[in-house]
């Protein structure tokens, strides 16, 4: 049974993710209607994908004329990384299970499973997943939200702004830099390391979001072989 103190202190931890989430959402909203997409079909890929970058390639592939079959691709190689975060995921949970997996997982991203890696262990065992609802939901509802400003409100104010639009780039880097400062307790710097390491030589020679998982499966090699 969902324990409501926790699930509010869930929803109240989710606001440092939130915080990062608006910017970069607001950001998405004014580049779909830029792009040619209505307010309200920018909305609804938020609710339906709700996986940030992938978004805004998304929208990108989308006005550039791409076929339907190439774009669902490359969206579906940039989250293959949650094939990995799932199971990782579960594996932080060490309370009474109550709540299906099903709805544990559409709103796992990777701010999320950075802020859960960070503070599931902290949280009383039968609440935690209580506490993490309410997590993953506000980080749902503060993307949508941010969405709906960029897509229906702000689209005059931050369109004939350029340096504030600038601005926004800076947020979701920044939002991942202080998610890793969070989580630095929990795993080991030679661990970090070496993921960080193999994602920038990877960048090399691939796509940004194919080095991502190069890193992950680094880290989660050398995580293995210190066990």
């Amino acid at each position: 049974m969902i324990s409501r103190a926790a699930y509010i202190r869930g929803l109240r931890d989710s606001a440092s993710i939130a915080l990062g989430y608006v910017p970069v959402a607001i950001s998405f909203g004014l580049a779909a209607v830029h792009a040619g997409l209505s307010a309200w079909l920018a909305v609804l890929v938020s609710l339906v994908v709700y996986a940030g970058a992938s978004q805004f390639i998304l929208i990108s592939l989308l006005a550039a004329g791409a076929a339907y079959p190439s774009i669902l691709g490359i969206v579906v190689l940039m989250n293959l990384r949650h094939l990995f975060y799932g199971p990782a995921l579960l594996g932080f949970f060490s309370g009474p299970r109550t709540v299906r997996s099903l709805w544990l997982a559409p709103g796992l991203t990777d701010e999320v499973f950075a802020a859960s890696a960070g503070s599931l262990s902290r949280q009383p065992p039968q609440e935690q997943e209580s506490w993490y609802c309410g997590l993953q939901l506000g980080a749902y509802g503060a993307w949508v939200g941010g969405t709906a400003v960029g897509a229906f409100f702000a689209g005059d104010l931050l369109g004939q702004s350029p340096v504030l639009e600038k601005t926004l780039g800076f947020v979701l880097p920044a939002l991942f830099f202080a998610l890793l400062l969070e989580i630095r307790r929990s795993a080991p710097v030679a661990v970090m390391l070496g993921a960080a390491l193999s994602a920038v030589l990877a960048m090399l020679f691939l796509p940004s979001y194919l080095a991502i998982i190069a890193g992950m499966l680094a880290g989660g090699l050398m995580a293995l072989r210190r066990a």
